[in-house]
């Protein structure tokens, strides 16, 4: 694909990475209200914030706009560029937050975050001394950076932006890289902290194209095309990157845990089968219930109709059962699923409740109670129920398993 043609997209569709940013602080924005004391998720807050900010404000639309309601030619230069040090100046403070953490209040953490703000202030300050003492009174949309690159003031007002913006990104990706060879790492994060670190690696290729050109026109060539084609390319496509690296911890956490809960209430499924079967009720459908809520309503019906039904039992049978299910081979655990889902089918064949007079005599159900996830798996296999049955010699072998 032509650069040009990687131009006209990245140039005419900045709103791409700004919705994306914008759906990045969205989904992380209630967890940064919750832990509003967390500096980590202020800082992370405060980078989205801004990094949104910088592309909104340099599509050429918002800049022409700038420019004109300003009156000022050019005004939006060092506006953006401000934005665009301010988020340098977040990167540099999240990693700090993320190497001092919560408690830290160290005295190396403190400083390291004063110099941070005290330099990337003074860069901002000096942005703005700068553009007022130059005179720039042709207004670029796209190119500034090049079109002004030997101009008296706007010359050192475009270096320091860009040497402010390397500096940022070079420190970010060391430790980023550092940080995603720490071990323990969940594989959730490990791959949000991959997709940050390649966003900071395009960053720094926007630097070195914006730098090359601005080099390029000081020593009379001319190389406008790194900074009108290469430079919005590597911007738009590390702003994705990094809303990415900021959302795949959280979605795929998320996600895993909503796949988590729905297994678990699918794994209910032949106990609480079972269990109508006795109590003839059900669970009444929610609409509005979430997974967590479904499930909750699935154990408590679960443990509800089991309660009595179990204290019924025939303990005999369940640790004949237990035995028959380890001399097949099954492991502990299994076997002793077996034996009891065995224990539970037996007795409501047998139409057996407890008295729930709670004597002496009377078995312990809360290892049953705790375990019905485990029971329920094991009645999904009913070859394995019914060969515990005929070793153990437990009648009701030819009887239909729910499933």
């Amino acid at each position: 694909m032509d650069i040009a043609v990687l131009s006209e997209f990245y140039t005419d569709f900045w709103w791409i990475p700004a919705t994306v940013l914008a759906a990045a602080l969205a989904i992380k924005l209630p967890t940064i209200i919750r832990f509003r004391a967390d500096p980590m998720l202020r800082a992370v807050g405060g980078l989205l914030l801004l990094a949104c900010a910088v592309f909104v404000f340099v599509a050429p639309s918002t800049i022409a706009r700038v420019n004109r309601l300003t009156g000022v030619p050019n005004i939006s230069a060092p506006w953006v560029y401000s934005l665009l040090t301010a988020f340098c100046a977040s990167c540099l403070l999240l990693i700090i937050a993320w190497r001092g953490g919560l408690s830290d209040r160290s005295a190396a953490t403190r400083r390291a975050t004063r110099w941070v703000v005290a330099a990337y202030s003074g860069v901002i300050v000096a942005l703005w001394v700068l553009f007022a003492l130059a005179d720039a009174p042709v207004e670029r949309l796209r190119d500034l950076d090049t079109y002004y690159a030997t101009t008296p003031f706007l010359r050192e007002m475009i270096l320091l932006y860009l040497l402010a913006h390397t500096t940022a990104a070079l420190i970010t990706s060391r430790l980023i890289r550092n940080w995603i060879r720490t071990d323990g790492l969940d594989a959730w994060l490990r791959w949000g902290l991959k997709f940050l670190g390649a966003g900071y690696a395009m960053n720094l290729v926007f630097d070195a194209a914006k730098l090359t050109a601005v080099g390029a026109r000081w020593s009379g060539h001319d190389l406008d095309r790194l900074n009108t084609d290469v430079a919005p390319a590597a911007a738009c496509a590390s702003a994705v990157l990094i809303a990415v690296g900021f959302i795949l911890p959280h979605a795929g956490q998320y996600l895993c845990e909503r796949r988590r809960l729905r297994q678990a209430h699918r794994e209910l499924r032949p106990l609480y089968a079972l269990m109508r079967s006795v109590g003839g009720d059900r669970v009444r459908f929610v609409l509005r219930a979430g997974p967590e809520l479904r499930l909750t309503r699935r154990e408590t019906f679960i443990r509800d109709t089991l309660l009595p039904l179990a204290r019924g039992l025939d303990e005999e049978l369940r640790r004949r059962c237990h035995a028959a299910a380890l001399a097949l081979g099954h492991p502990p655990e299994r076997a002793r699923a077996l034996a009891a889902a065995v224990a539970v089918l037996d007795a409501v064949e047998a139409g057996r409740t407890g008295s729930g007079g709670g004597g002496a005599d009377e078995p312990d159900t809360t290892e049953l109670l705790r375990e019905i996830g485990a029971v329920s798996r094991a009645l999904r296999r009913p070859d394995d129920i019914r060969a515990v049955r005929h070793r153990a010699g437990a009648r009701g072998d030819a009887v239909r398993v729910t499933d």
